[in-house]
């Protein structure tokens, strides 16, 4: 995901390669990292949440970076204030395979990859929960929507990071996939109208990020009391419709 621009570099990125995938951590994810958990109260749990926070998003942005990687394309990972973004870089050939991303098919799955890379994540956590004979459950966090939770017979704050990792891989992932320009679901779906009318695909797809944006600011502020859904899916739609 990529809400915003890159941001440029500083002194105090923390740079390491994971996969031969070069990532740079901008400090303002962990400073954004850190606002969003202080709801939490307690030290050790907002600790707990930035962890879960990172891990998340770079097996997000990870999945898009692996899924350029298969189409030759490289590419390197910027963590950043609300999220991350994969950024495809690069020129001439790798492993066989030309390294610019010529399809739409291809851009779907890239934008995709992301998403389902946590849910896969997920899935593998709770998999694990059950092996070791705990159970899930359906609670509320932050006051958002249900998320899978995980019971197991340990101290409370390994179960808390659990479910911490359990709901970004799970919620972000889903509102990820929302058709809403610049998510992963409004690039996937702006490649699929652009194969349908390619003259009026994008105008359409934009539309359809106006429309999809304005519901989820409306529905996330109305019914699940979010003013940070509100003020994001707000934004968002508002820039897609200057881009109209």
């Amino acid at each position: 995901m990529s809400i915003l621009y890159e941001p440029p570099p500083t002194e105090y990125d923390l740079k390491f390669v994971l996969f031969d995938i070069p990532v740079r951590i901008h400090p303002l994810f962990w400073l954004f990292s850190i606002l969003f958990g202080l709801r939490l109260g307690d030290v050790h749990a907002i600790v707990l949440w930035v962890c879960a926070v990172l891990i998340s998003v770079l097996v997000h942005e990870l999945g898009h970076s692996l899924m350029m990687q298969n189409f030759g394309q490289s590419s390197y990972i910027v963590l950043h204030t609300m999220g991350g973004m994969a950024v495809p870089t690069g020129s001439g050939w790798r492993r066989g395979r030309s390294s610019s991303v010529s399809t739409s098919n291809q851009q779907i799955l890239i934008s995709l990859a992301g998403p389902f890379a946590g849910f896969a994540l997920a899935a593998i956590i709770m998999m694990v929960v059950r092996a070791l004979g705990g159970d899930t459950a359906l609670p509320l966090l932050f006051g958002f929507i249900p998320f899978p939770q995980a019971a197991l017979p340990y101290p409370g704050r390994i179960n808390l990071f659990i479910d911490f990792m359990l709901w970004t891989n799970v919620f972000w992932g889903l509102i990820n996939l929302l058709p809403v320009y610049p998510l992963d679901g409004g690039q996937a779906i702006r490649q699929v109208f652009l194969q349908l009318d390619p003259w009026g695909g994008i105008r359409k797809s934009l539309w359809l990020s106006v429309i999809a944006g304005s519901a989820a600011a409306i529905l996330g502020f109305v019914f699940l009391g979010s003013l940070w859904m509100a003020l994001l899916f707000g934004i968002l739609a508002i820039q897609s419709y200057q881009r109209l």
